[in-house]
This record gives structure tokens, sequence and C-alpha cells, in this order.
């Protein structure tokens, strides 16, 4: 089917014409994953929510706004692709997914999350960078099993101190908020491996040598006037990041050696690596 011909039936609200958007979903997929990103939908046929086996959802890069409740008989669900499309709230039916392990819902207009969320108990990581939050949602701090948390790209200013009781949390990443200072909360997770707060407005880096979990800090693309004091081992991406302190002192404009390019191959074997996990 040409793009063109998509783009009018797009359009055409009907249960048919958005169902001839999708094919024929007459037969459970044999590796239980159906991938409908990128078909222009703005409507997800309820005949895609009869596959009570199904343990991966891809409906990305749509023009979805709602769901069907439907979608809360995916039982066995355990990863659900949603980002880039046009949510301004998490449909009610995400939240009744009892195995939903991944949830991806970054590039959407999303600026809050229902409690309902905390029903998640499966969830170990979640998305959620390029959207509209100006607070952090605080029913993250209910998900304990959460280890991987993208809250890049959105207007927070502040972490809650909650934020460690997410005990298994070993990625956190921040980039392009509006932090104007390192948050203190992190200063108490030991656990984390990845701190990212590339692109924000900090000016002052405390000592994070006690973090003895920590394999890798973001920091680039700050007004600060020091790079972080880390532990043997640990990669720093960002200015002065190869320098001893008291280079840093000498040259305030050096930029140390780790590139964005690298920090975006971070970011996209995490993913990867996440898709990969979904249906064990």
């Amino acid at each position: 089917m040409g793009n063109a011909v998509r783009g009018v039936v797009a359009f055409i609200p009907s249960e048919r014409c958005q169902r001839f958007l999708v094919g024929d979903l007459k037969e459970m997929p044999l590796d239980r994953t159906l991938d409908l990103s990128s078909r222009q939908l703005r409507r997800l046929p309820v005949a895609a929510c009869v596959f009570d086996e199904l343990v991966k959802l891809y409906l990305s890069d749509n023009n979805l706004s709602r769901l069907p409740a439907e979608l809360q008989g995916l039982r066995k669900l355990q990863l659900l692709a949603l980002d880039f499309n046009c949510f301004e709230e998490l449909p009610a039916a995400v939240c009744r997914l009892p195995q939903l392990r991944f949830l991806y819902l970054g590039n959407n207009r999303i600026h809050c999350l229902p409690r309902e969320l905390r029903d998640l108990r499966e969830l170990t990581t979640l998305w959620l960078e390029t959207n509209c939050f100006t607070d952090f949602p605080a029913v993250i701090c209910e998900l304990t099993n959460l280890k991987t948390l993208h809250l890049g790209y959105n207007l927070i200013r502040s972490l809650p101190n909650d934020l460690k009781r997410l005990q298994e949390l070993r990625s956190i990443w921040l980039a392009g908020n509006l932090l104007t200072e390192f948050p203190p909360v992190l200063l108490e997770m030991h656990f984390l491996a990845i701190i990212d707060v590339d692109r924000n407005r900090i000016r002052y880096f405390p000592t994070l040598s006690h973090l003895n979990g920590l394999k890798l800090i973001i920091y680039d693309h700050n007004p600060c006037i020091n790079a972080p004091v880390v532990g043997e081992g640990v990669r720093r991406v960002g200015r002065w990041a190869d320098s001893s302190d008291d280079e840093q002192e000498e040259d305030g404009t050096k930029a140390g050696s780790e590139t964005a390019e690298e920090v975006a191959e971070v970011q996209s074997e995490e993913k990867h690596i996440d898709q990969e996990q979904g249906a064990e």
C-alpha cells in the first residue's frame, strides 16, 4: 500500500479502515510479536488485541492518542512501545497489563502519570524522554522493580527524595531538563551505574567518588566550573573529563575526549538489550 493511500485512509475513523492499515490480523504471530509501527494509525483496531499470548507490541511512530480498553486483555504482554505518537495521557488499559516490563512513551505530549501506574509491579524499563513533564512524576517512586529510567528532554527542575526507594534502579537519564544543581538524592543512591545530567544548568558538581556502583557519569553541556570527582574506573563524559583538578583550573574550555555520538551509542545499546530481554 502506498504512503499516499495510507495517509488518506488514516483519516477515516471507522474500524474497517483502520484494520485496512494493519492488514490481516487473523493469526497469532509465531514469535508472539506484533509490529504495527509507522502505519499512520489514528486508532488501534480491536482485532490487534485478541492475541492473548502476545509478548511484544510495537505501535511506535503513529498518530495514536488513545487505546481501546480491550488492550488490557493482553495479560502476557511484556513490552509495549508507544513512542512517537500523540498521547497526552497514559491510557488506563496500559496500567492493567500485569506482566509489562518495558514501556516506551518517549516523544509524546504527556505531562503527568496516573497513580495506577504503580500497579505495573514487573516494570523494569520506563522511557519518558521528550514529553511535557514540569515535575518529576511521584508515582515512579513506587515502581520498586524499575532498573532503567529515561526522563530526558522535559522541564524537570528537581528530583524527589523518595527516588532513593528504587533500590533496583541502575541507570537514570535526565539530559535536557532544567536542573540547576546536581540532585542531592542521587548522592545517596550508591547502586546507580549510569547517571546522565547532560544539557542542564548545573554550575557545580559534588564529589561522586563514594558511589561504589557508578560506571558512567554524563555531565557535558552544563555551565559547570568543575568536573565531578569519581572513583577509579568510572567513565566521565564532559568538560575536563581527561584532566586533573589542576588542569581544570588552568583550562576552563577544554572538552573531554568523549563525544555525543558515544553517549547515543550507550543509549541505543541499552534499548536494544531491553527489547531483546522482553521475551525472556
